[in-house]
C-alpha cells in the first residue's frame, strides 16, 4: 500500500464558493454540495467548461437526507473523572504570573491509543514553590470511554516551581512522548520511562532556563522541531519579561491594585536548544541568531512557510512586535516579521499577542497564521502566498465578530469534518477587576468560527451547545480526538476555576481520517511532517505534524483530516523532515492510520 521514492505533482485547487441558504433547501443539498453546484452552475454560465462534467463531481458526494448540523460541544469533565483546579495563587498584590498560567497537553504517554491530558498548576505566590498538592501539575490516564484517572502520583510528574507552559515531544526517539514544562522559575524535562512514570532529568539536559540579568529567564510557551533535520528534536523556548516580585510596578486600576500592562516589563530574548543526540543540549540561541531579538514573547508556532524543507518559527508578542524566524538551512536564523508583514496589525501597533496557530486554512498547500489578542486589536488572520502573509481579518469576516474578544489560547481544525479547517479560541479578559471600569466582564464565553470554504468564517458559537455559551477565565485550549470517534474534541484551562473538556458531539454523515506518523531517519513522532490529501470529491488538503498549538499549550501530534462525504483518500502524500517521500493511494475513510517513514 505504501510507495516510497518521488512524489506525484498535482494541481491545487481551492474550492471557494459562496453557499446561498435558499439554494441548498431547495435542491436538497448539503451546504457543501449546494455551494459545488452553484460554482458548476457558474463556471458553465461563463462557458469555461462542459456542465455535465462539473456536475458530476457532485456525484461522490450525493445528495443528503440528514443535513449537518451545527458544530456541537458537551462539556464533560467531572462526569469523565477530571478533577482538577488551577491554583495561580491570586493575591491582592496582583502578581503578573497570576493571571498567566493554564497550559494543557495531550498526549498518549503510555502507547495504548488513547490520548492522556496532563496539566500545569501554578505555585505558591511569591515564593513560587509548590508547598503542597494544591499545586501539583497533574496527568489523568485515559481509561477509554471517555473516563480518565489521575495517575499523577504514580507516574511522578507533580512538577516543580510556578507552571505556565507546556509542549510534548520524544526527544530521545524511544517512541515515548516526553514533557517540557515552561516555569516562570526554572523549566522541568520529565523523561518518559515506558512503565507508567517519568524521571525529571532537567540538570542532565541542560535546559532549565538560561540566566538573564541574574535570574533564570520567566519561559511561557516552548515547541519541540527538528531545526536542523538530524533526526532529533530541538526545543524553542518562548521567553516573557523580567519579572521580581519584590521589585515589581504596583499597578492600580480605579484606585484598586491590577495586573500591570506588560509595557511595564523589559523584554527577553528566546531560547533554542540543540539536541546532542545523548541526552543533553546546547544553547544554541546565540549562534542562529535566536537570541539578537528581544519580545515579550507568548504563543509560539511551527511550519514550514515558504516550503524549503526547513522549519520556520513564529512568535507571538505581547505588546512587542511578533517574530516570523526563517530557517536558513538548518544553520541561522533571519527574523522577517515586519519584511513578511506579520510583526504588526494593520495600523502598525505591536498589539497583545497571545496564543497561535500555524497552518493551512484554505486548502493551498501553504501554512497561515492565526493568532489571538485582546480587546480591540481583533484575532489576526494572515494568509501565506508566494511566502508573503498578508492581513484577512476583514475579508475573512473575523475583524467585526473579534473586535469587542479577548482571547488566550487557540487552534484551527476541522471541527465538523466538512474538509474545512475552523477556528477555535478560548476567551477572557486580562484583568479580573475590568468591570470595575468599563462595561466588560473579566469571564467570557469561547468563540467558535465555521469555515465556509470561500475565505470567510461564520461566528457559530452561540450554536455550539449550552456548554459553550458559559462564561469564565478561560486560558489553555488544546486539541486532541479523546474518543476515538473522528471528532476533535477541545480541553480548555480556567484560571482558578476547574478543567473543561468539550466533547464534540457535532452530528453529520461526514468521513475523516487520522494519521500517526512514524519517523525512521526523521525523527520518530514525524514531527515537521507535511500532509497532502486528494479526495475523491477532488478536494485537496494539507496539514503537518506539529504539538505547538495556541498559548502555552501542546495538541496530539496525530493528523486529523475531515473528508466530508468523501469515503476515499485517492492520493495522500508525505513529505518527512528526511527528505524522503511517501505516497499512499486509495486509502479508506474513519481510520486511524499509522504511517512508519519507509527506508
Amino acid at each position: 500500500m505504501t510507495e516510497s521514492g518521488g512524489s506525484t505533482h498535482l494541481t491545487r485547487r481551492q474550492f471557494g464558493w459562496s453557499v446561498a441558504g435558499l439554494t441548498s433547501a431547495a435542491l436538497g443539498l448539503s451546504a457543501t454540495d449546494a455551494g459545488r453546484w452553484l460554482r458548476a452552475k457558474s463556471e458553465w454560465q461563463n462557458g469555461n467548461s462542459n456542465p455535465l462534467a462539473l456536475l458530476a463531481t457532485l456525484v461522490p458526494t450525493g445528495f443528503s437526507d440528514a443535513p449537518s448540523g451545527p458544530i456541537e460541544f458537551e462539556e464533560i469533565a467531572q462526569r469523565a473523572g477530571v478533577n482538577f483546579v488551577l491554583n495561580a495563587s491570586p493575591t491582592a498584590q496582583k502578581h503578573q504570573p497570576e493571571t498567566m498560567a493554564g497550559g494543557i497537553a495531550l498526549l498518549d504517554y503510555n502507547g495504548d491509543g488513547l490520548v492522556d491530558i496532563f496539566v500545569v498548576n501554578g505555585a505558591k505566590m511569591p515564593s513560587l514553590q509548590k508547598d503542597g498538592p494544591r499545586y501539583y501539575n497533574r496527568l489523568f490516564r485515559n481509561d477509554g470511554n471517555l473516563k480518565f484517572t489521575d495517575v499523577t502520583a504514580q507516574a511522578h510528574v507533580e512538577g516543580t516551581g510556578y507552571g505556565i507552559g507546556v509542549a510534548v515531544g520524544d526527544y530521545d526517539n524511544d517512541g515515548r512522548p516526553d514533557i517540557f514544562v515552561a516555569n516562570v522559575n526554572g523549566n522541568q524535562l520529565l523523561h518518559n520511562n515506558g512503565d507508567g512514570t517519568f524521571t525529571d532529568v532537567t540538570e542532565k539536559a541542560g535546559v532549565s532556563g538560561v540566566m538573564h540579568n541574574g535570574s533564570k529567564m520567566w519561559a511561557v510557551s516552548a515547541a519541540w522541531l527538528d531545526y536542523n533535520n538530524d533526526g532529533l528534536l530541538d526545543l524553542f523556548v518562548s521567553n516573557y519579561c523580567e519579572w521580581d516580585p519584590l521589585t515589581e510596578h504596583a499597578c492600580k486600576l480605579n484606585g484598586e491594585r491590577a495586573y500591570c500592562d506588560p509595557i511595564y516589563y523589559k523584554p527577553l530574548p528566546n531560547t533554542l536548544y540543540r539536541n546532542n543526540g545523548d541526552g543533553t543540549f546546547t544553547d544554541v540561541s546565540q549562534e542562529t541568531g535566536i537570541s539578537g531579538h528581544l519580545g515579550r514573547n507568548m504563543g509560539v508556532a511551527v511550519a514550514d512557510y515558504d516550503g524549503d524543507g526547513w522549519p520556520d518559527i513564529f512568535v507571538a508578542g505581547d505588546k512587542t512586535p511578533n517574530l516570523l524566524f526563517h530557517n536558513l538551512k538548518g544553520k541561522r536564523f533571519e527574523e522577517v516579521g515586519f519584511d513578511k508583514l506579520v510583526a504588526y496589525s494593520e495600523d502598525g501597533l505591536a498589539i497583545s499577542g497571545m496564543g497561535v496557530d500555524f497552518r493551512d486554512v484554505n486548502n493551498d498547500g501553504q501554512p497561515d497564521i492565526w493568532f489571538t489578542a485582546m480587546e480591540e486589536q481583533t484575532f489576526p488572520l494572515y494568509l501565506c502566498a508566494n511566502s508573503q502573509f498578508s492581513n484577512v481579518s476583514r475579508s475573512a469576516g473575523l475583524a467585526s465578530e473579534t473586535m469587542q474578544m479577548s482571547g488566550w489560547s487557540n487552534g484551527v481544525a476541522d471541527l465538523d469534518n466538512d474538509g474545512w479547517k475552523d477556528l477555535f479560541v478560548a476567551r477572557s479578559n486580562v484583568l479580573d477587576n475590568i468591570a470595575d471600569v468599563s462595561d466588560r466582564s473579566y469571564r467570557e464565553p469561547n468563540g467558535v468560527f465555521r469555515n465556509l470554504g470561500n475565505g470567510r468564517f461564520e461566528n457559530v458559537s452561540k450554536f455550539a451547545g449550552p456548554d459553550m455559551q458559559v462564561a469564565d477565565a478561560h486560558r489553555g485550549a488544546a486539541f486532541a480526538d479523546l474518543d476515538n470517534d473522528g471528532k476533535i474534541d477541545i480541553v480548555v484551562s480556567v484560571l482558578n476555576g476547574p478543567l473543561k473538556i468539550f466533547h464534540n458531539i457535532t452530528k453529520n454523515e461526514n468521513h475523516w481520517l487520522i494519521l500517526q506518523l512514524l519517523g525512521s531517519k526523521s525523527n520518530r513522532m514525524g514531527i515537521g511532517a507535511k500532509v497532502h490529501l486528494v479526495l475523491e470529491s477532488g478536494l485537496e488538503e494539507y496539514n503537518h505534524v506539529t504539538t505547538s498549538v495556541g498559548y502555552a499549550c501542546s495538541s496530539d501530534s496525530r493528523i486529523h483530516f475531515g473528508l466530508g462525504r468523501s469515503r476515499l483518500v485517492r492520493l495522500l502524500e508525505i513529505a518527512w523532515p528526511s527528505g524522503a517521500k511517501q505516497v499512499l493511494r486509495d486509502v479508506a475513510a474513519d481510520q486511524i492510520l499509522q504511517v512508519r517513514e519507509s527506508t
